[in-house]
């Protein structure tokens, strides 16, 4: 489906103009995007094994990657193989030192060697070691370059992830009613997500509800608290689908809306509408922020939109350029991000809206087809 032989050679430009010589790409959206190596799920914590360090592919111009992989991970943990390239296996009792050496030697004396940013430290510190003389440097702006633009094959899944988030809320928002806990639908959700064919949930499914009534905070994402009238229950979830994520949300509010619940849902929905109309290329991720952010200061509720307005997204679901303040990147056009506005005053009001934006020469364009009109269950 992707051309990763071609993504290398992108690659291979942008290492010779930065002076790098090789890389070495752990397991992460990076590997899989440059080599097709597919990333086991995310779990809790750590899931190691013997040698667990040296997981990961060198990676240089002209020529295949070579992988090197500790046995349980070529053995459990990649079904559908490494996606070319020469593979240097690690059983429990080898000398994991002595074939990583041997896997790095058959690239000669790099002078420059870029690590991908979830490289572990393990790994850096060996290179170091055996590469004395080398400069180490962050591969991750190297990279993230090109990851960045999305092609149309990736776009396309981007919009099949995107769809399959916008009909699971379809078939549950009439669910959304009092008694029902934040928890059932919460697990109805990455139910429904995985019988769609989404690999896994992008990141941890959230669902809370606010109000006049209730004293909760939007940093609370997920409790077995059952849903109340005259509170509006927020969203927050993705799916994954060949590799490429979603990131979605929205607000569902149980009983007759109040006016003020009423005036911040258009607030919110006219804050992203502007952030879409200002996300053309050219535009900063910075600008993109501020003309978001301005609806929501004009409407008097500026204190209460407390977080950036998006975030590039792709193979993983946070990626740079981030769409905040700090950031001063120039959109491009083919770049996708969230256009995520929100306002959570606890014990007040709560609503939030999410979708995935291209960025196209008239402004953002939305992945999702998800309706941003007032839902309102009795």
């Amino acid at each position: 489906m992707f051309d990763h032989a071609q993504r290398r050679e992108r690659l291979w430009e942008r290492m010779a103009e930065a002076g790098v010589d090789l890389l070495f790409v752990p397991p992460s959206g990076d590997l899989e995007y440059l080599t097709g190596m597919q990333r086991r799920i995310p779990a809790f914590g750590s899931v190691e094994y013997a040698h667990h360090w040296v997981t990961g592919a060198f990676v240089a111009p002209g020529r295949e990657p070579v992988f090197v992989l500790p046995r349980m991970v070529r053995e459990f943990d990649l079904p559908e193989g490494v996606g070319g390239g020469d593979v240097v296996t690690v059983n429990e009792t080898d000398d994991a030192v002595a074939l990583f050496a041997k896997a790095l030697g058959q690239f000669g004396t790099p002078r420059r060697i870029g690590v991908g940013h979830r490289t572990w430290a393990a790994t850096t510190v060996q290179l170091g070691k055996l590469l004395p003389d080398a400069a180490i440097v962050d591969a991750n702006p190297l990279v993230n370059a090109l990851r960045r633009i999305k092609s149309p094959d990736e776009l396309a899944a981007m919009t099949r992830a995107a769809t399959l988030v916008d009909g699971v809320l379809a078939d549950l928002q009439d669910k959304v009613r009092e008694g029902v806990t934040e928890l059932e639908l919460a697990s109805e959700i990455d139910l429904q997500m995985r019988r769609r064919g989404s690999r896994t949930a992008s990141f941890d499914t959230a669902v809370w509800a606010m109000g006049p009534d209730t004293e909760r905070d939007a940093t609370v994402r997920l409790s077995d608290a059952a849903l109340r009238a005259g509170s509006g229950v927020s969203f927050d979830f993705g799916s994954v689908v060949d590799g490429y994520v979603s990131d979605f949300g929205r607000t569902i509010h149980i009983g007759a809306p109040p006016a003020e619940y009423e005036r911040v849902y258009a607030l919110v929905m006219a804050a992203q509408a502007a952030g879409m109309a200002a996300a053309k290329p050219g535009a900063t991720a910075a600008q993109v922020h501020a003309a978001t952010r301005q609806v929501i200061v004009d409407g008097g509720y500026g204190r209460w939109f407390r977080h950036r307005t998006g975030h590039c997204i792709g193979m993983d679901v946070h990626e740079l350029p981030f769409i905040s303040e700090e950031d001063d990147t120039p959109l491009e056009e083919g770049m996708t991000f969230t256009i995520e506005p929100s306002v959570f005053w606890p014990g007040r009001v709560g609503v939030r809206v999410e979708d995935v934006v291209v960025c196209e020469p008239g402004g953002g364009r939305k992945l999702n087809q998800h309706p941003v009109t007032l839902v309102a269950n009795d």
